[in-house]
């Protein structure tokens, strides 16, 4: 770690540090090769990543955990890379058409993490995720599933991604009667564009101590500068035209703001999920490792509460905490 300048952080109310950055594997296998996966992971550990997010589902080819079989290669490689990295996976998507192979059922809550951790070549996953809510599935039975891996030794934290604020209620409470600790952590669309997390899952994660892992804190693209890219002729696609059309004026005001500031946009964008107490860590998601290194800049990135201001106008978030938001 002699190159880096990372910042640690508590996972949510745990005594667990992570990094303030998190490197999402979601690109590794479609997007991104084996070989430059691996050469990623290893510039993350010298820059001071040790939280690694990835999820069974990822690689889009199903029940194969195409991503996962990647990470557990290059954590095989040994060096201490498994001790160094504090690894995240995600149970519920789609691992096969016969029942019983998604959702979160104990059976395929089990099924699934045997079926990961051998992807993954580790014996324990750090955090174990529900990639999504389960309305079918009753807390008895999913935390029953969860405290079994946790006493195996498979399985040390649990936590949420897609939750409404009740549900992390309904499940931190359910808890409580079992005496466990829940979930510790929720993964939630958060960034400067979608802000609607801000009425009712940052509450329950505040009183809850669940720390929040953006997902998208780019929002697709949208606040990395694509504006000027689409312009310059770097970003094509029609869905990019759409969205810069649908959004002219706010992207104008948010690329000059960058401007004045000196600062890349999406470093911008990532500073603002820092400076948020209720955030452990944005998920970078890098294609390349020039987009991994550049994601370092965003922790040196500060803001004046006149910026803060500038930002809200830019990208007006729900009006803050319910009811407030919408009531007295």
């Amino acid at each position: 770690m002699a190159d880096t300048e990372m910042q640690y952080t508590r996972l949510g109310r745990t005594g667990l540090k992570v990094s303030r950055l998190c490197l999402g594997t979601m690109n590794f296998g479609p997007h991104t090769t084996e070989a430059d996966s691996f050469r990623m992971m290893d510039r993350a550990i010298e820059l001071g990543f040790n939280f690694f997010d990835t999820a069974d589902v990822y690689g889009w080819k199903k029940g194969e955990g195409v991503t996962e079989q990647i990470v557990g290669r290059w954590l095989a490689k040994g060096g201490g890379r498994r001790d160094k990295v504090v690894l995240a996976t995600k149970v519920h998507g789609d691992m096969g058409d016969w029942p019983n192979m998604s959702k979160l059922s104990a059976l395929h809550i089990r099924k699934a993490c045997e079926a990961s951790l051998l992807r993954l070549k580790t014996d324990y996953i750090d955090l174990y995720q529900m990639h999504h809510i389960d309305r079918n599935t009753p807390w008895e039975e999913i935390w029953q599933a969860f405290d079994q891996l946790r006493k195996e030794g498979k399985v040390i934290y649990v936590g949420s991604s897609n939750f409404a604020g009740w549900h992390i209620a309904a499940a931190n409470e359910a808890a409580a009667k079992r005496n466990i600790m829940g979930l510790v952590t929720e993964q939630s669309l958060y960034n400067l564009n979608a802000r609607m997390v801000e009425l009712e899952v940052v509450p329950a994660c505040l009183h809850y101590g669940l720390g929040i892992i953006p997902w998208s804190p780019l929002g697709s693209g949208l606040l990395g500068g694509i504006l000027r890219k689409y312009k310059e002729g770097r970003r094509s696609e029609k869905w990019v035209a759409e969205t810069v059309k649908k959004n002219q004026d706010k992207l104008e005001a948010w690329e000059k703001l960058c401007d004045k500031l000196g600062e890349e946009p999406a470093h911008v964008a990532l500073a603002w999920l820092l400076h948020q107490p209720v955030v452990t860590a944005p998920i970078t998601g890098p294609r390349t490792m020039e987009q991994l290194e550049g994601s370092m800049r965003a922790l040196k990135i500060k803001f004046t509460p006149e910026t803060m201001k500038k930002l809200d106008a830019i990208f007006p978030g729900p009006g803050g905490a319910a009811p407030e938001a919408y009531a007295w």
